[in-house]
């Protein structure tokens, strides 16, 4: 039913009391409707099917709202917000072969780690006048299981006699899952925080629609002189964890005030419509890893699974990497991770009487305090950054 408080499915057991009191008003109190009766068995089979479409009305009522839809339904009120759910992606790199002068290494020959991560190349590549050669390769299979380490790559899995040795001279990257409805409806929110342009709000909001952009972060410097920070007279600087450099140099200078400088270290040439090409700054965001030892005293209502409820919640809280390998944006840039605000987040998990907690940034010196966090930083953790230990 729908009311002031939104809509309540009505659940198999009331259906069914309401058709067995109806059943009663038509055909008599002594109507008999118990479980073996041919009746009572009729309305069961009734009430069940009724049940489901109570269940079908709930999931398309739910179904009109960012914080509820999921997976298609979700994908289908992302234009609203300005944004789609980033795809799937395979990790891309290069590796470096060795071989017979001369021999043409074709477009999918297959390399491997030896955790068994597979490449192609995606390219023909012909080796130089000594043997060696570069080619780009990418993962076989998306998602993060294919940025793999420098010096990973050593495997061939298709031997040639003209091939001797392949590495990868640099971590392959760009290789991660679909992203979840959890990942989405956060950046959701983000992005439709500042509608607009040239303000920084709008700036921000557009910056966060980049694919794979997970924090930003706009300061500007409205006065005649350069700052404390060094940005010039009137000029901001926006500065960005994650995504492409030419996809965020090109939001910026389309979001921008005319006149306006864009400052940064990060320098990207962008061409207008009339073909003229700016030069646009902005910086990459510095990630302060968060360590965090923990040891709680449980009691009987702590459930099975309470350890890895508390290093979820947390990862959710201040963002970073869970253990599936979703990414959540969890604290702004700039944002103080606050000590008594992780404990009060770790309380959320049932079963906890008490919490001994502290953190650190660099795995040595744990303190139980607040970690600042600068205007060009953005605190991240992970799975295994966070050790739980439970006590009786």
């Amino acid at each position: 039913m729908l009311d002031k408080f939104g809509y309540r499915r009505k659940t198999y057991d009331e259906i069914l009391m309401e058709i067995e009191n109806k059943a009663r008003e038509l055909f008599g109190e002594s109507i008999q409707l118990g479980k073996k009766s041919v009746l009572g068995i009729l309305l069961m089979i009734m009430a069940w099917f009724l049940s489901l479409v109570w269940k079908d009305n709930e999931d398309v009522y739910y179904s009109a709202y960012v914080g509820t839809a999921t997976d298609k339904n979700l994908d289908r009120l992302l234009p609203y917000g300005g944004i789609r759910r980033n795809p799937a992606r395979y990790a891309i790199g290069t590796i470096t072969i060795s071989g017979t002068a001369g021999f043409e290494v074709p477009a999918g020959f297959v390399v491997a780690t030896e955790a068994d991560v597979f490449f192609e190349t995606t390219e023909s590549v012909v080796l130089d006048g000594v043997g060696n050669g570069t080619a780009p390769i990418q993962a076989q299979v998306t998602g993060r299981s294919g940025n793999v380490a420098t010096g990973a790559i050593l495997v061939i899995v298709n031997p040639s006699a003209n091939i001797h040795t392949v590495t990868n001279p640099e971590p392959t990257t760009g290789g991660r899952e679909r992203e979840t409805d959890q990942e989405l409806r956060e950046r959701f929110g983000l992005t439709v925080e500042g509608l607009g342009a040239a303000t920084l709000p709008a700036i921000r909001s557009k910056l966060l629609k980049v694919p794979d952009v997970r924090a930003a972060a706009v300061i500007e410097n409205n006065l005649a002189v350069t700052d404390s920070e060094g940005r010039p007279p009137h000029s901001f600087q926006a500065y960005v964890l994650g995504g492409a450099d030419q996809e965020i140099a090109e939001i910026i200078f389309n979001s921008k005030a005319g006149g306006i400088r864009p400052f940064g270290d990060v320098l990207v040439q962008v061409e207008d419509d009339a073909g003229h090409v700016h030069d646009v700054a902005f910086s990459r965001a510095e990630e302060i890893l968060v360590r965090v030892r923990l040891s709680i005293t449980k009691n009987t209502s702590f459930p099975v699974d309470g350890g890895a409820r508390i290093r979820q919640t947390l990862i959710q809280f201040v963002g970073g990497e869970d253990a599936g390998g979703a990414l959540y944006a969890g604290l702004n840039m700039g944002e103080d991770v606050i000590y008594s605000k992780l404990i009060a987040q770790i309380f959320k998990v049932p079963g906890i009487e008490d919490i001994t907690l502290s953190l650190s940034t660099d795995g040595m010196n744990y303190a139980e305090g607040n970690i600042a966090i600068s205007s060009r930083q953005v605190a991240q953790t992970a799975d295994d950054f966070i050790e739980v230990t439970i006590n009786v």
